[in-house]
Formats: C-alpha cells, structure tokens, sequence
C-alpha cells in the first residue's frame, strides 16, 4: 500500500468554507468512486474558531486542504490528481512514509464527521547540506522524543517522510506533519500548547538541526476522515 499526500493551494481569495464543502461533496466523491484504500482530508476553515492562530507560517496561509490517500498502486492516482485539480488552484503531491509514534487510541466518531479539535499542520525540506543519516537520526531520535515534552496535551502525532513528489514544479519537501490536539484551547493557549517556556527556546534552537527554517509551513485544520484505512 502507498500513501500519497495532496496539499492543494485554490484561487486567491478563496472561500474556506465553500471550498472545503466542495471538496467534501464533489472531489470526495470522485476520489472514493476509485479504490482508494482511505482518504483524509483537513481544511484551512478555522478562521471563525481561530482568527489568530500563532503557528500560521509561509504558506499556511494559502493552503486550501490537505488530502491523505491510501492506494494499492500509485499508477491509479491520476482520476484522484483530476478531481483536486478541478476545485481549482494548484496541486502538490508527495509519496510519503507514514509513521505514527503517537497514535489516537480512544476515537469514537464516524467517518464522514469532522474529528474534534484541530490538526496542527506543518510541512518544510530539511537543512542545507545535511547528509540523510544525519537528518533522520535528528529528526526520529532526537526531536520525535522531546515532542512529547514539547507539546504535553497532544493527542496523535503523523510523522510522514516524503520519498518524492509525484506531481510537476511541487516545491521540495521531506518533511509532513500533522500533530492533532483534542481541544481548540489546548492549542490556542500557550500554556497549554507548550510544556514551558525552556522547552519552546529549546525546540527553536534544535530545529535547525534537521529542517530549513526559510521552508517552514504550518497552518491549523479541521480534519474528516472520509474512509477509514482499510
């Protein structure tokens, strides 16, 4: 099985909520009439529950959605590229790894609805002029661990390694991350969000160990898990 992450990017001055529902009903339809193993998606709505988020950074703000898609083969992805791509704008698309060091164990809502609380989404390339064992051993074995300090009231963390993009002119990216939070509060206010104060300028300091700060992205999504990984 492969997974495929799809960051789509509408027309300036897109509605959030208009555009979120038509991929939910058009896009989503066509995607799912293929066989697709599983299907997230999380949208750039949150303006009315968030207005000002703190970790909005390079183009968050332009992100329309982020659509996750399990599939047998890669080579069936092209009537899923089409129906992105026909909500207009652009499509990136990048084969991933997924990894899952904090899973969510307690969901109890159906798919189709939206999950509760926010997703906090990131994607960027790695350092300049780090070799891969170097980033992967900061990335894994460092940064992963100290996460779970970083960010206490975290309640799933997606790690997704990109192998490659797989869609044309898509920016370099090697880095994927959705870190979900149970409640809006616990990501909208510092002192929850963050462990302390020390470890925020601790994290600072260390991510320029393995990412490259002038390609960091974030933004945060409301998430619908279409079809459930099957």
């Amino acid at each position: 099985m492969e997974k495929v992450i799809y960051l789509t990017f509408p027309q300036a001055g897109f509605d959030p909520v208009a555009y979120r529902e038509q991929l939910l009903t058009e896009a989503a339809a066509q995607i799912l009439a293929n066989p697709v193993r599983g299907l997230n998606m999380s949208f750039n709505d949150m303006q009315s529950e968030l207005p000002k988020p703190m970790l909005l950074l390079g183009e968050g703000g332009t992100l329309g959605a982020a659509v996750g898609i399990w599939l047998d083969s890669l080579d069936t992805r092209a009537p899923i590229e089409a129906a992105l791509a026909a909500a207009g704008g652009r499509v990136d698309g990048y084969l991933v790894t997924e990894s899952v060091p904090q899973p969510c164990t307690d969901r109890d809502w159906e798919d189709g609805q939206r999950s509760p609380g926010l997703t906090h989404f990131s994607w960027f390339d790695k350092a300049q002029g780090i070799a891969d064992a170097a980033f992967y051993h900061a990335w894994f074995e460092v940064h992963t661990p100290f996460s779970f300090d970083l960010h206490p009231l975290r309640w799933e963390y997606i790690r997704n390694a990109v192998a490659r993009p797989v869609t044309a002119e898509a920016p370099t990216v090697r880095v994927i991350v959705a870190e979900r939070f149970r409640e809006i509060r616990d990501y909208a206010e510092p002192e929850r969000l963050f462990g302390s104060e020390e470890l925020l300028l601790q994290s600072a300091k260390e991510a320029g160990d393995y990412s490259n700060p002038a390609t960091l992205n974030s933004v945060p999504l409301s998430e619908y898990i279409l079809k459930s990984r099957c």
